[in-house]
């Protein structure tokens, strides 16, 4: 069914896909689980990690969808890694190697603070950041924000000079509250190189939005 999207590891992907539920949206969908196992290879590639772990906590990562604006939403990799073992348990996986996939699960979310403790985990952290960047991290920040209904920015004070950034009601906000602080928290130098490129790709949008709306652009 899903064909060689996550080759060379196809085999062990498919049950585990087959067991993800459908309420996924457009932001935490098949397509995102792609992209974040493509950054994982190529992350892995110069840092190391087991790849098989690697695939399980890419693929069970979002196991269990929280909308952004769910008073749940830091629980949501926690709940996702407590689903991820009792799939893995009954695929009859080692204990340990269940634990460490479910430590990778819970520390990829920015919302949930868990501070990564294995080479996985650090790899998988970086790779899920990397799509919250670039030209996929803004298209995925206004489908989420257009999901909420939020407004695209603030018609009297796009850059908050005057007031509190509020990026439950401006998307444009979101850039400084969350997304422009992303680049810092990278694990590793691969994903840290990767994540500078993306973060420029950011600023530029920002930048070329602000000049369109009549603002002057302040970073």
């Amino acid at each position: 069914m899903y064909c060689s999207l996550f080759a060379p590891h196809q085999a062990l992907a498919d049950p585990l896909l087959a067991r993800l539920p459908d309420d996924a949206d457009g932001a935490h969908d098949l397509a995102h689980l792609v992209r974040v196992w493509r950054n994982v290879q190529r992350i892995a590639a110069e840092e190391g990690g087991d790849r098989e772990l690697l695939l399980a906590a890419t693929v069970l990562h979002d196991g269990v969808h929280v909308a952004k604006n769910d008073s749940r939403r830091s629980q949501a990799s926690r709940l996702a890694a407590e689903q991820a073992r009792k799939i893995l348990s009954s695929l009859g996986w080692q204990t340990s190697r269940i634990d460490m996939v479910a430590h990778a699960i819970e520390a990829h979310s920015f919302s949930a603070r868990i501070a990564p403790q294995t080479l996985e985990a650090r790899v998988l952290q970086d790779a899920d950041r990397l799509d919250a960047l670039g030209a996929l991290g803004v298209a995925r920040c206004f489908y989420t924000a257009g999901q909420m209904g939020n407004a695209l920015y603030d018609p009297f004070d796009p850059q908050a000079h005057e007031r509190a950034l509020d990026d439950q009601r401006f998307t444009l906000d979101h850039f400084k509250t969350k997304l422009l602080t992303l680049r810092e928290g990278f694990q590793t130098a691969t994903g840290q190189q990767l994540a500078a490129q993306r973060h420029a790709r950011l600023l530029a949008f920002r930048e070329a939005l602000l000049e369109e709306i009549g603002e002057a652009p302040v970073r």
